[in-house]
């Protein structure tokens, strides 16, 4: 019975969206991200973001104004990764803050020896356990160009990577995958990409596995090649993961 409802809900929200196909249709065109995509894979891809966007609230900090377009924008990458999941891999949090460029957080942290530092980090994106996704817009508008790195992909998968706790590189897997399989490949491949950066791969996937994780999901959409290049078998594990296969 609640499947039905939910069904029918969904199915009320689509027909009632004040964004037509063909508003969608423009904006995807803007993306090469999404170029790989097939006609049916586009549409669910659209009517996905609309339901995105009627649950969650996209809202400007700093004096940003957020328009419709950037609406979008945002909601279609951040559908990306769940293309063949579904919305509830987004379950447990309401909104995305969108500030005009970088902005700085206050970070304390305690190194091998013990010792205590603080201070101000710059930042593009980030995804709070159970909060908000934050993202810069400066570095937004960039996203999808297909040069491997994707600050909304970055921090939404980092939200998949939260569904079971804390960001640690292990998101819950999907059905008839091996959790054991993947934590041998990825650690593996994370403690190799910290002896050898990759090309097309960004460093900052070398501080710990969830960045690690995170940085691929970016490679693995944008530029899978080089992801299967540097990591077959890493690459082959996200295709079961995100249940699509990006250089088909």
């Amino acid at each position: 019975m609640f499947n039905r409802f939910k069904q029918w809900r969904s199915r009320r929200i689509l027909a009632n969206s004040r964004i037509s196909p063909e508003q969608w249709q423009r904006m995807a065109n803007k993306l090469p991200v999404l170029s790989r995509l097939a006609t049916d894979e586009r549409q669910r891809l659209f009517d996905l973001a609309t339901l995105f966007l009627h649950q969650k609230t996209i809202e400007g900090a700093g004096g940003l104004n957020i328009t419709e377009p950037m609406r979008q924008a945002i909601a279609l990458q951040a559908c990306l990764p769940i293309l063949n999941l579904g919305l509830d891999w987004y379950a447990g949090w309401q909104s995305v803050i969108v500030y005009p460029s970088g902005f700085t957080r206050n970070n304390t942290s305690v190194d091998e020896f013990g010792v205590t530092h603080t201070g101000n980090v710059n930042l593009s994106g980030e995804a709070w356990l159970k909060g908000p996704v934050v993202l810069s817009w400066t570095d937004t508008v960039d996203a999808g160009q297909l040069d491997g790195q994707n600050v909304v992909i970055h921090e939404f998968v980092h939200k998949l990577d939260m569904l079971n706790g804390r960001a640690n590189g292990f998101p819950p897997m999907q059905k008839g995958m091996n959790p054991a399989a993947w934590a041998e490949l990825m650690s593996a491949a994370f403690e190799d990409f910290q002896r050898s950066p990759k090309i097309g791969l960004d460093r900052y996937g070398a501080t710990e596995p969830a960045e690690f994780f995170a940085v691929l999901s970016e490679v693995f959409f944008e530029t899978p090649e080089l992801l299967q290049d540097a990591y077959p078998d890493v690459y082959q594990l996200m295709t079961r993961f995100f249940q699509q296969i990006p250089l088909e």
